[in-house]
This record gives structure tokens, C-alpha cells and sequence, in this order.
């Protein structure tokens, strides 16, 4: 497919004159562990191991979303299995992300810098799952034939807000347990249960299946601040899923990082991907959901989202760039549809791999947004610019915004949009 060329744009669009920008910090208050390793130890230890046999196998669910200190915690958990006399293998619990194949979420996991060399045990990313039972519903709920042959299920994840979806429990442990360690068959049979009878309830019907009749000891879970680091890790037995969970989503959601603005003419994101979120952006942050019956939430109101880059971790995997509205030939070069249609076909999220208007350059994305969102005028435009969603602690926005901040936010400097080429730079002021 060819896109427009630059002079093609140019004939149509109007020049603009881009705002000054403040970069900016932003620190609210939030708690935050010192020890990690010791959290991760005593979160194993608070977990039924003793219904393992001796030396019996336990299959440690590991997924690909973007948590910051996934490395040392899995490390803690299979080192502290290890010392307990079991024999942990990884099993990649991603559904169908990674292409669904096995070198696919083996190279997902790699990305994150979990590979057996650095976690000292096997990877064993089969793709094979089997239905242990099915729902009351009649939906089948498939677990991975490598989780099943081991004597025990332990899945570490993050518990914060779902990127589709709201209620008592979302991503988590037991969304691991009844989706990602479903393999692309289990991810398939969830969503399409989901789509119809809902997201929370299908989790927890799942859930009751998988625990019923998968050798499952619990799961490890982590909730992170503001800043993206780590402020509480706990180790949750299988009996007490999901309620355990969802008063840990109470306190995830209020450490969610969030831009504080409820409404923005434009939001530049520099990178999306599937190491930020599974929709490539945190649907929270944007206030865009893209999901069929389900309304957006009510903030952010942002009218342009322009998608300047993937990042290197997701590997041409940009399901999530259709929330945004414009993005640029450079990034459009770099999709994998393989993996992006993969995601979209077993999640039914179809518009989210969608392809935005491509323009040459992101100079003309930014021309584009900033036109097309209705009066312009640089003095009161509401621009936001961050690095991606996941990482909130420092980013721009245009000068109007700043009479809006709170004391959680400090001016670093002011900067001058400029470009190389067609590609975005910003200098200090003044230089």
C-alpha cells in the first residue's frame, strides 16, 4: 500500500505554528517497596506449596505485559521453588500474544529479560492447551498442556484496570489463570464468552473451572504506583481468588497512572506496544476503550491521539494503533499484521488494529492533529506528549495546560518544538 506522499500533504494542509512546551514531573504521593526480592519472598511463602508433592514440578505463568520488576520477582519465586525442592519450568501465559507461536512468546519473554539462562530453569512455550471443563455457561476453558502436566500452577502478574473492561476484578492473576495460560485457544474461548455475557463474569465462572480441575496453588500478585515501580507484592492462594484480588485492584487503581488533564486537544505518544499494555496504550489514560459494547470512559476527552513509534519489545506488534487517530509511514512500515491480526481475530477487538490516517512524516501527524481538531490557536492549544502510557512521571504539555497542575507537578524546563527532516525534536528555549 502506498501512502500519501509529503507534497501531497502539504498541498493540503496549513502550515501551523506549535505552542511552547513545558517538560514536566509529576510526582504524586504513593508508596513504594524497597525490597522487592523480600516482598516476592514472603508472597511465595504465603502460598499452599505443601499441596505439591516433593520434587513435584510447578509451572510458573510468566506474561508480556511491561512490569518493571518482573525480572528479579520471577527470578525470586523460581529461586525460592527451587530451594523449597520443587523443579519450576516457565510457562508463558500471554493467550495469543507473540504471533501464538511458541518461538513467538518465547521471544516475548526474552524481550523482558526472561530467558532460561537468566531464570535458571526451562521455558516451555507449547502452544498446546486442553478444555479441563467447561463453564455452566456450556463455554469451554482450555489451560496449557505444559501447566497441566506439572503438580502445580503458580502465575505472577500485575493487578491494575483492564484496558476493555471495569469491575470487581480485571487484569490479574485470575485473568491469567483463565486466559493468558489458555494459550490462543483459551483467549479465543473467553473472549467470545465475554463479548456477550461480559468481561467479570466470564473471568469468575472461568476461574471456578480452571481451579476446579487444574493443579493450581495460587498466584504471585504485584501492584505498582504512579512512578511504575513496585508498592505491594502478595502471594494469593487459589482459594481466595478473586476476592483477595479485588481488594488489591481498589489499591491499583488508585496508584493508576494517569495524565492530569480530563481534557486535551491532542495527545502525542511516542511508542505503543504490547510491553505498555495490551492494547498498545493504556485505554485509562487515552479514555479510549474500542471494544464493541462497551462504552469509552468519561475522561480523558482527548480529540486527536497521534502514534509516533512502536517499541523495540513488541516487535512490529502494534494491535492498539487503531485508538489512535494519525500516525506516520515510518511506523506503519514497521507493523507485523501477522501478530496484529492474530490479537485483533482472537479478541475480537477488531478496530484496535486498524490502520489511522499515515502521513509522511511527524511533522505532518502533528500538522494533521493539531488542524483537523478544530480552531487552533497555539496560545491555547492543549497539547499533551508522552513517552507511552505506562511511564507518567515525566512528560510535556503545551503552555495553556500549566494554570491546570497541581503542586504534584513541576516545571523542569520550557522547550521549542522543532524538526529534522520530518522527525520531532525539542530544544531548550533560548537555544
Amino acid at each position: 500500500m502506498e501512502f500519501p506522499d509529503a507534497e501531497t500533504v502539504d498541498a493540503t494542509l496549513p502550515e501551523v505554528t506549535f505552542p511552547t512546551f513545558a517538560r514536566v514531573s509529576y510526582d504524586p504521593e504513593t508508596p513504594e517497596i524497597d525490597d522487592v526480592r523480600a516482598a516476592t519472598h514472603d508472597a511465595v511463602a504465603s502460598l499452599p506449596l505443601s499441596e505439591v508433592p516433593a520434587g513435584g514440578t510447578v509451572a510458573v505463568g510468566l506474561g508480556s505485559r511491561g512490569i518493571h520488576d518482573i525480572k528479579p520477582i520471577a527470578e525470586t519465586v523460581i529461586t525460592d521453588l527451587s530451594a523449597a525442592g520443587y523443579d519450576p519450568v516457565v510457562v508463558p501465559a500471554m493467550g495469543s500474544h507473540g504471533g501464538s507461536t511458541a518461538a513467538g512468546q518465547r521471544r516475548t519473554l526474552a524481550a523482558l529479560g526472561l530467558t532460561e539462562d537468566a531464570l535458571g530453569c526451562p521455558v516451555d512455550a507449547r502452544m498446546d492447551a486442553e478444555a479441563v471443563g467447561t463453564t455452566d455457561r456450556g463455554h469451554g476453558v482450555p489451560v496449557a498442556t505444559a501447566a497441566l502436566e506439572a503438580d502445580g500452577i503458580v502465575v505472577v502478574n500485575r493487578v491494575k484496570p483492564h484496558t476493555n473492561f471495569s469491575g470487581r476484578v480485571e487484569s490479574g492473576v485470575s485473568k491469567m489463570l483463565t486466559v493468558g495460560l489458555g494459550k490462543r485457544a483459551g483467549a479465543r474461548s473467553f473472549h467470545e464468552a465475554a463479548l456477550t455475557h461480559g468481561y467479570v463474569d466470564t473471568i469468575e465462572r472461568a476461574l471456578g473451572v480452571v481451579r476446579d480441575n487444574a493443579p493450581v496453588i495460587g498466584g504471585v500478585a504485584v501492584v505498582e504506583n504512579v512512578r511504575d515501580r513496585t508498592a505491594h507484592v502478595e502471594g494469593i492462594p487459589a482459594v481466595d481468588l478473586p476476592d483477595a484480588e479485588a481488594a488489591l485492584l481498589e489499591r491499583a487503581t488508585e496508584y493508576l497512572p494517569t495524565l492530569p488533564f480530563d481534557d486535551l486537544d491532542a495527545l502525542v505518544v511516542e511508542q505503543i506496544g504490547k510491553d505498555v499494555s495490551g492494547s498498545g496504550m493504556d485505554t485509562n489514560v487515552i479514555g479510549r476503550y474500542g471494544v464493541v459494547n462497551a462504552a469509552d470512559p468519561p475522561t480523558p476527552d482527548i480529540d486527536r491521539i497521534i502514534a509516533l513509534g512502536l517499541t523495540d519489545a513488541t516487535h512490529g506488534n502494534g494491535h492498539g494503533i487503531g485508538l489512535a487517530d494519525v500516525t506516520t509511514a515510518e511506523v506503519a512500515a514497521e507493523l507485523d499484521l501477522d501478530q496484529m491480526y492474530t490479537n485483533a481475530l482472537t479478541s475480537g477487538s477488531l478496530s484496535r488494529s486498524s490502520i489511522p490516517v499515515v502521513l509522511p512524516s511527524d511533522r505532518h501527524a502533528l500538522r494533521a492533529a493539531v488542524a483537523t481538531a478544530g480552531d487552533y490557536d497555539p496560545d491555547e492549544a492543549r497539547i499533551a506528549w508522552a513517552r507511552d502510557t505506562a511511564h507518567l512521571s515525566s512528560f510535556r504539555v503545551s503552555e495553556a495546560l500549566l494554570g491546570e497542575v497541581d503542586d504534584a507537578v513541576t516545571v523542569e524546563r520550557y522547550e521549542r518544538l522543532t524538526f529534522d527532516g520530518g522527525d520531532a525534536r525539542f530544544a531548550p528555549v533560548g537555544e
